[in-house]
């Protein structure tokens, strides 16, 4: 079923959000670490992903692959941009995409979850910190980070 899902269908003024589908390695790679950041912030930021692939070109980016990625209890609300247009507005590039949007619906952050997404060690804990900046109404120190992953699939 679709629906349309508005700031003030939240909990909370505060939202992460991030651009995402199934297959990319990116995503993969930082999938464990957005997860348990979800699970942290679960009582006060609601988190969505939100796939704007093209899924006739890339069919495992499609409805029936995003169910099963959810399946095992995925911590966030994943949705699908069918035309785009979301993706399109927020001028998304590549999956995973994150954004951090304030109590005024604004963009506080943009970027990646971290410095890589094949080494959690590597540090730079970037949307961790703008989520926590933006919750305690501060400004967020690094409110960009340059974006790594695979170019969204335009139709």
């Amino acid at each position: 079923t679709a629906y349309e899902i508005r700031p003030r269908d939240w909990s909370s003024d505060v939202c992460s959000s991030d651009l995402t589908c199934n297959h990319c390695p990116y995503v993969v790679g930082w999938e464990g670490r957005l997860q348990e950041l979800a699970r942290h912030w679960r009582a006060r930021v609601p988190f969505v992903g939100i796939n704007a692939n093209d899924s006739i070109r890339y069919p495992t980016d499609d409805f029936a692959h995003m169910q099963q990625r959810a399946q095992p209890g995925l911590p966030y609300a994943y949705l699908r941009d069918e035309d785009q247009s979301v993706a399109r507005a927020w001028g998304a590039q590549v999956t995973p995409e994150f954004f951090v949007l304030d109590a005024q619906h604004r963009v506080a952050y943009h970027g990646r979850l971290d410095a890589r997404h094949d080494d959690p060690r590597a540090g730079e804990p970037r949307l961790h910190e703008a989520i926590d900046a933006v919750v305690a109404g501060r400004p967020v120190v690094i409110a960009e980070t340059e974006i790594q992953g695979c170019s969204v699939k335009w139709r």
